[in-house]
Parts: structure tokens; C-alpha cells; sequence
């Protein structure tokens, strides 16, 4: 019976990973799987109560994978940001990483409180918000560095750090190496463009 319900098991997990494209055809196998997995239970619940305990662990362990897979899919992290709220709070970083970006800024953009913000924020991210605005800055002064010709103080000015030394040391701890040294590397020297 053990075996019966380990197949049972292993056929619907490959059935999960790749899911049929209507979603009514993977909701239909999901409750067709989950009660058929509950009738064997009930079955030998009187008999066989190790086979029946089995049986409804696998039940049990489908919906949970299947409720992860589901809440995903909608685009919200599990106890994160809805999609919406990452996608609005990106967007407001993007445009203002020039400027100073509080939590409080950040938070009205998603219409959460701060503090709650910050902690949804980093599950849904896997950083903190300030964590996450520096790497956007680094990741833009990165592609200035690339595209332009303009001097270091100039574009740790426009991503937003107080100054070149502020670029340098976040640079540094981030990439292990300067600014300067990172540009050059790359080809892109001040003047050239």
C-alpha cells in the first residue's frame, strides 16, 4: 500500500513541475489526485492505519506545495509584497536615485506603515530597502561609468551618494576594487565616450 501511494505521490510532483497550460486541467488533477489519495485513506484507516497516515501526508504535502505554487504565481513572496507594491516601489527608486529615498517615502508608495514595509520588503526582496536602494545605485553608477565620460564625482553625484569617496567605499565593499580601477578595466577612461 506504502508503494501505492509513494507513485501516487511521485507522479503527481512531475505533473507539478510541469503543469498542464489551462489551469483548469491542473485544478481538475489536483482534486482528483487529493481524493483519491483521501479515499485510500479512508479505505484502510481501519485496517492499515500506517497506510492511511501515509496516505494523508501526501495529501497534505500536495496542497501545501500546490498553495506555495499557486501564491507564486500571483506574484507575491510569501508574507512579501504584492507585485503591485515591488513593482510601484522599483519604479520610485529607479526615478529618484538622485535624491535622498527615506523608508517613509518608500512605505507611502506601497501604502504599508515602515516598519511593516521594511520587514515585507526583505521577504519579498531578500534585502532590506536601504540594502537594496545602494545596489541600485552601484548598479547605475555602473552603467554611467560604461556609457559615459563623466568623472566619478559627477556620477556618484547623480545616483545619489554624497560624494566620490561615499561611491568609492560602498564600490569597494561591494566589488573588492575602486571605481577607477573597475572603469579602466573595462576600457572607459574619463574624456572617452
Amino acid at each position: 500500500m506504502r508503494a501505492v501511494v509513494d507513485q501516487f505521490a511521485e507522479s503527481f510532483q512531475s505533473n507539478a513541475t510541469n503543469p498542464p497550460a489551462a489551469a483548469s486541467l491542473s485544478l481538475h488533477y489536483l482534486a482528483k489526485s487529493l481524493a483519491k489519495l483521501l479515499e485510500i485513506a479512508r479505505r484502510e484507516l481501519d485496517c492499515d492505519r500506517e497506510a492511511a497516515k501515509a496516505s494523508l501526508v501526501t495529501a497534505s504535502s500536495i496542497l501545501e506545495s500546490e498553495i506555495e505554487r499557486s501564491s507564486g504565481a500571483n506574484g507575491c513572496a510569501r508574507g512579501g509584497l504584492a507585485a503591485w507594491q515591488i513593482v510601484r516601489v522599483q519604479a520610485y527608486i529607479d526615478s529618484n536615485l538622485h535624491r535622498t529615498i527615506h523608508i517613509r517615502n518608500l512605505s507611502d508608495v506601497a501604502r504599508r506603515s515602515p516598519a511593516h514595509f521594511s520587514r515585507k520588503f526583505k521577504l519579498a526582496v531578500g534585502e532590506s530597502p536601504h540594502a537594496h536602494v545602494v545596489r541600485r545605485r552601484l548598479e547605475r553608477a555602473c552603467y554611467l561609468m560604461m556609457t559615459s565620460a563623466e568623472p566619478l564625482s559627477e556620477i556618484a553625484l547623480s545616483v545619489g551618494f554624497s560624494d566620490q569617496a561615499h561611491l568609492s567605499r560602498l564600490f569597494r565593499h561591494a566589488f573588492g576594487q575602486s571605481p577607477a580601477s573597475w572603469r579602466r578595466e573595462r576600457g572607459v577612461r574619463p574624456g572617452m565616450a
